[in-house]
Order: structure tokens, then C-alpha cells, then sequence
């Protein structure tokens, strides 16, 4: 299979990542405008990433960066399941739910961890498992979503359509949680909106929850592409294959 993106462009676009988390952090100089600003270069970002990869891959991002946009402002403005500083959500986390999908996507199928996906595979979800135990058993603020979610990512990760995504997703998602809710650049609250489910600070399973934006991707995108070249196909002509994974 042809390389999509190198391994380095996985840490390129974790560390963009992360250097606009801080300095949309809490207590930085930063307003509205400077995340306006933030966005519009999170988009170039992503245009340039995305120049690089196949159609299905580029697809299947757009798929997440849409299905993730709703599940934001669902999420956070309206159900206020978690915040952000300016209780909005900012301009760079679209293209920014982009560019974590494609970083999952690079390092899930870097060559120095495909050779080891099993090891990698089980490594995630004995560490992810000890976390979200953690935040059932012993953590000062229980963290019952994180439990949950952490046994959608064991799903996903045994039996979902691509298991390089979902192990790269539990890297990528999981340092974005601690170094975005350690900068104060969004805060988890302590309960769902039904007053039920405890959340922590960030919830331990994140990685599980984003995984449905992935799925999202990945089963999508191919079905649209094909209707797309159904559309534009020659008559006659046979339709290219998509390879979904």
C-alpha cells in the first residue's frame, strides 16, 4: 500500500496542534480574534495535508471534520458537556478534527508500527484499561464516561474497520485531551447533562468517544466517493474500486 503521509507528519500536525492549544490557553493574551486567526491557519494546515493523501483518505476526513463540527456545538455550546474559554466553539477545532484524523491515520500506519500493531494494540488497551479503572475506583473525581468510552475503544480497536486508525487515535486523542484541558483551553464538566454519568477532567477513554467520528470516516467516505464517480463516470466506463481502510 503507498505510503498516505510519513510518520514525522503525524508529530508535525500533533505539535501544530498542540502549539494552538496554547495559545488559546486560559490566562493567555488571546481573544476571539487571535482564534479566528489561529483557524484560518488550521485550515491551510489541513489543505496542505490533505493535498498529499489519496481521494478515499481525503474523504474520509472530510466525513470526520463535518460529523465532529455537529457533535461540537451540539456538545458543547448547547448541552455544555464540556466549555471552551469563550463558551463557543473556536475556529480552529473543525479543520482541527481533521488533522487529528490524519494524524491517527500516519502514525496507525507508520512502517515501525504496523510491523508491531499487535503489541501496539494490546500496549493501549492495558494502559487505556488501567486509566479508565482508575477513574472508576480511585480518582478524587469519578470518571464513569471515561469507562465507557474506553470500552468503545476496545471495540473498535479488536474489531473495528481499521485497527492502525483506532491504536494511532488513542495516542493522538489522548495527548490532546491532557495537554488541552491542563492549559485550560476547554474544561470537562463534572456530569452529564441527566446528572447520571461522572466525567473526568479529561475523561479516561477519550480516545473510545472520538473513535465514532473515525468510524464515522471510514465507513462513509468510500460509499460517497463511489456515488460521486457514479455521478461523473463515463456511460460504459467501469467505476474505480475504493479501498476503505
Amino acid at each position: 500500500m503507498r505510503r498516505e503521509l510519513p510518520a514525522w507528519t503525524s508529530l508535525a500536525m500533533m505539535g501544530w496542534l498542540t502549539v494552538v492549544l496554547w495559545l488559546d490557553r486560559a490566562g493567555g493574551d488571546g481573544g476571539l480574534w487571535q482564534q479566528r486567526a489561529l483557524g484560518l491557519l488550521t485550515w491551510a494546515v489541513l489543505a496542505v495535508a490533505l493535498w498529499r493523501v489519496s481521494p478515499v483518505v481525503r474523504a474520509q476526513t472530510l466525513v470526520v471534520v463535518a460529523f465532529a463540527t455537529c457533535v461540537e456545538y451540539v456538545f458543547s455550546p448547547t448541552l455544555e458537556v464540556y466549555s471552551y474559554r469563550f463558551d463557543n466553539v473556536p475556529a480552529y477545532v473543525p479543520p482541527g478534527h481533521g488533522l487529528v484524523y490524519l494524524s491517527a491515520f500516519a502514525l496507525g500506519h507508520a512502517v515501525f508500527l504496523e510491523r508491531r500493531m499487535r503489541t501496539a494494540s494490546v500496549l493501549v488497551l492495558v494502559l487505556g484499561g488501567a486509566w479508565a479503572a482508575y477513574g472508576v475506583f480511585l480518582a478524587d473525581r469519578p470518571d464513569a464516561l471515561g469507562a465507557f468510552w474506553f470500552a468503545c475503544l476496545l471495540l473498535f480497536v479488536l474489531v473495528g474497520p481499521s485497527t492502525p486508525v483506532y491504536v494511532g487515535a488513542a495516542v493522538v486523542v489522548t495527548w490532546l485531551e491532557l495537554a488541552g484541558t491542563h492549559l485550560g483551553t476547554w474544561a470537562w464538566g463534572r456530569v452529564d447533562p441527566t446528572g447520571w454519568v461522572s466525567i473526568g477532567n479529561p475523561p479516561s477513554g477519550a480516545a473510545g468517544g472520538y473513535g465514532w467520528f473515525d468510524l464515522a470516516g471510514l465507513l462513509a467516505a468510500p460509499w460517497l466517493l463511489r456515488a460521486w464517480r457514479r455521478v461523473r463516470v463515463t456511460p460504459g466506463a467501469e467505476p474505480e474500486r475504493v479501498d476503505a481502510t
